[in-house]
Parts: C-alpha cells; structure tokens; sequence
C-alpha cells in the first residue's frame, strides 16, 4: 500500500514539473560538479597563452639590441604553462636557437637527471630563460643586457605565477634578484621576491651548461636539489 502511494506521487509529481517545463528530462546520473573547476583552469591557462603571446611581441619590438640583432629566433619559453615549477635558465646556446626549445643537448639532458633526482619530471614543469635570444658565441650577457631583459622575465614570472621558481645560473640570479655576488656565494639559499604584491620563492643553483664544464660541483647542486624537494613537501605542491 505504501509503495502503491509513493509511485502515484512520483507520477503526479512527473505530472505537475512536466506541465511547467515540458523540456525536463529525469536523470538518475549524479551531476558532476568538477565541470566547473575544469573550465576554470582551461579558461585560466587560455589567459596565460594570451599574455605569454603578448610578451613575446614586446620583446620581438625591442630596438637596437645587438642580442637581438645577431640571434636566429627568440627562445621565450615551453612546458607546462600551468605548473607550480619555473625554471630559468642563462640564455638559449645553439642548440636551443635550432628548435626554438629550452634546455636542450646535454644541458637538457642532466636538466632531466637532476628533476628526476627529486621525482620531478621535465614535463611537469615550465622553463624559460633570463635572456631570450642567443647571445654572440654564446658569451655571458652583459649586465647593461641582463637588466633590459630583467623587466621581461619578471612580467613572464607574474604570468606563470608559479610556487617555486629555480634560477640556473649566475645570469639567471643577476637578473631576478640583481646581485653581483659569485654564484657560489648564493647558491643553496631560499629567497624571495615580490612581484605584483605577490611573493615567489627562489632557489639559485648552478646551471646544467656549467655543470658539464665543472661536474666537480655536481654535490652541491644535489643539495640544493634536495631543499627544493623539501620545499615540495613543505607547500604540499602536486605534480
């Protein structure tokens, strides 16, 4: 009798909402309420695309740069473009100007040597450079240089906006937190920089590129590694 009652006021029920909105259609499927978040993310990540484009038009712009000048392409950035993990490098060398990537030749491959180290793969992260063209057989920027392409870098930071940015390298170091120390000096350190009102950690460490020259200092470079991937732990960053 009580189920007999329950299925007369499903019909009337079906009845009374189909007699407002015929259009109604009854689904037992849950609804699934992460659409929403999804579309967030992509619309947000289409955003960062659209600027990231922009500021390659800027640097494209820039007059009487001999970088500019006597470089091929310009290597601005690639990888995940939403990863909590930017990683900057020197400048581009020859392979890079080539393929218009990051990191790449034997550089790029202890790069993933060392990220796979602290269970970080490449492809997980984004990268970049402090100078975005080729500079003349690969020698180190100037500092008139590395301050001109500092304004670019640090708007490509605000862009990424990720939890954790790893400059490789004294150029990297100079242009982000514009010190003139030896590299081995700050290395290994945690830092800070606030860009837009928003605060970023840094770890500085030796490049890759430097490494191959000098792989004496490879230990040092594992313990920086390893504070990086404490860090990891410590703001519960999912990669």
């Amino acid at each position: 009798m009580t189920k007999r009652l329950s299925d007369q006021n499903m019909s009337y029920r079906e009845e009374l909402i189909n007699t407002i909105e015929p259009n109604f259609v009854f689904n037992e499927k849950p609804i699934n309420r992460f659409k929403l978040k999804n579309t967030e993310n992509s619309n947000k990540n289409l955003n960062k695309t659209a600027k990231i484009n922009e500021l390659k038009k800027l640097i494209n712009s820039i007059q009487n740069c001999n970088l500019k000048k006597n470089s091929q392409n310009l290597i601005l950035g690639d990888g995940k473009i939403d990863s909590p993990i930017m990683i900057i490098g020197e400048a581009p060398g020859l392979d890079e100007e080539k393929t218009c990537k990051t990191f790449q030749g034997e550089s790029g491959a202890l790069l993933e040597k060392m990220l796979n180290a602290i269970n970080i793969s490449r492809k997980n992260v984004y990268s970049s450079y402090a100078i975005n063209f080729r500079p003349p057989e690969d020698r180190k920027p100037t500092t008139q240089e590395i301050r001109r392409y500092s304004i670019f870098l640090k708007e490509h930071i605000s862009i990424i906006d990720p939890k954790i940015v790893i400059l490789f390298g004294s150029t990297a170091m100079e242009s982000v937190i514009a010190s003139n120390q030896r590299i081995s000096i700050e290395r290994g350190k945690w830092k800070e920089i606030i860009l837009k009102n928003k605060t970023y950690p840094l770890m500085i460490t030796f490049s890759p590129s430097y490494l191959l020259r000098f792989p004496e200092n490879k230990k040092f470079s594992w313990d920086d590694l390893k504070k990086i991937k404490q860090k990891i732990l410590d703001l519960k960053i999912k990669l």
